[in-house]
């Protein structure tokens, strides 16, 4: 009978120790060495191991920190109001986001067509990463109508927070009004952003925010990785299809 290799056991291990809760949601696994110790076996050895427990999705790996035991996947409301920080501090989870680009360019058409805009229009392109503790949750496209908000960018560089940045351009509040989710598969970009394997499942919602005048405000397009997160709808006026 062949023998069972020695990755597998150690995997096997790891995996029981993760049921009976030796190591919960969120938690640092011992480093690669720490295990290979335990072991008795070379690092490739535990590297193997992790990876199985990486491709279950029982942990993920950041870069220069480690590996950590996954987490439970976030609940995240699709209603009248999104707000990305509400949501994430509601589910218990601390929210963080990261803008990797900021720039004002010409309308694509969809962008025109969703922002009730001129074709070739001026729109602030804003793209991101968001966070919750630490952990990679979504990508996201926000673009916003230049000739409405003019020092939009000025004021995300200083918040982050869509919400704080329309407020301090003059929208105090915007409701959603329209919501589309498809499933996709994660390209190159996205699963190095995310920290997930090329071709994982990932959630794709494409949304339009307005005004309480109507005037559309935010025209955005947000890659949730699709183990993470749990899109809920609790407000059908949202209009999710």
């Amino acid at each position: 009978m062949a023998r069972t290799p020695i990755w597998k056991t150690i995997a096997d291990a790891l995996t029981a120790e993760l049921a009976e809760g030796l190591y919960g949601p969120g938690d640092k696994l011992p480093t690669e060495a720490q295990l290979a110790a335990r072991f008795a076996v070379n690092r490739h050895t535990v590297r193997h191991a992790l990876a199985a427990l990486a491709e279950a999705g029982l942990v993920h790996a950041r870069r220069g920190a480690g590996v950590f035991v996954a987490q439970r996947p976030t609940d995240y409301p699709l209603g009248r109001r999104v707000r990305f920080a509400q949501n994430l501090r509601a589910a218990g989870r601390s929210p963080d986001r990261t803008i990797l680009s900021l720039d004002t360019r010409p309308a694509r058409a969809r962008e025109a067509e969703a922002l009730a805009l001129p074709q070739g229009a001026q729109v602030h392109v804003m793209e991101g990463l968001s966070l919750a503790d630490a952990q990679p949750l979504a990508v996201f496209r926000s673009v916003f109508p230049a000739v409405l908000l003019p020092d939009l960018p000025d004021a995300l560089r200083a918040h982050p927070s869509v919400t704080m940045a329309l407020s301090l351009c003059g929208i105090d509040d915007y409701t959603r009004a329209s919501t589309r989710i498809t499933a996709k598969r994660a390209n190159g970009t996205q699963a190095r952003l995310l920290q997930i394997a090329e071709g994982a499942p990932i959630l794709r919602s494409v949304a339009v925010n307005v005004a309480p005048d109507g005037q559309p405000v935010e025209y955005g397009t947000t890659w949730f990785a699709g183990d993470r997160v749990t899109l809920t709808l609790d407000d059908p006026a949202a209009g999710a299809t």
